[in-house]
């Protein structure tokens, strides 16, 4: 299989989860805490750091901006791949920052998340490094 073709795969899959986390925080009850009171209580409660914001707002931005970082990094990647893959291969700095990248999902994902994203992210590290190790090959 082609390196471009292992790389957009792998692309895909963090855009895709991206996604639907974005979508899954504005859109249903998915991110919400199971204890409606806990709702009701970060957005009474300011972090230390600053009174213009309540913790809630907080738990909204960082899944907002979460999931933007994932999609924005599927797209990137997907897009260079089938794009101009020869400029993606040959660039050791993207190369890094996207195992970087990844590597850091798969590890958040083992210890803050649960089993879907885990599996995402490394489904979507193994296609990234085998993308490289094939690229590389040929």
């Amino acid at each position: 299989m082609k390196a471009n073709i292992l790389m957009a795969a792998s692309a895909a899959i963090i855009g895709l989860l991206g996604f639907v986390h974005l979508l899954l925080t504005f859109w249903g009850p998915k991110l919400l805490p199971r204890d409606r009171s806990l709702e009701a209580a970060m957005g009474e409660v300011s972090p230390v750091i600053t009174t213009q914001t309540t913790i809630w707002r907080m738990w909204m931005g960082f899944n907002a901006s979460h999931g933007m970082g994932a999609l924005l990094f599927g797209l990137v990647y997907g897009y260079l791949a089938l794009t101009d893959p020869d400029f993606l291969f040959q660039s050791t700095f993207l190369l890094g920052v996207g195992f970087a990248m990844l590597a850091g999902f798969v590890a958040l994902a083992k210890l803050y998340w649960f089993i879907t994203p885990l599996v995402g992210a490394g489904v979507s590290l193994t296609l990234y490094v085998i993308s490289i190790g094939v690229a590389w090959a040929a």
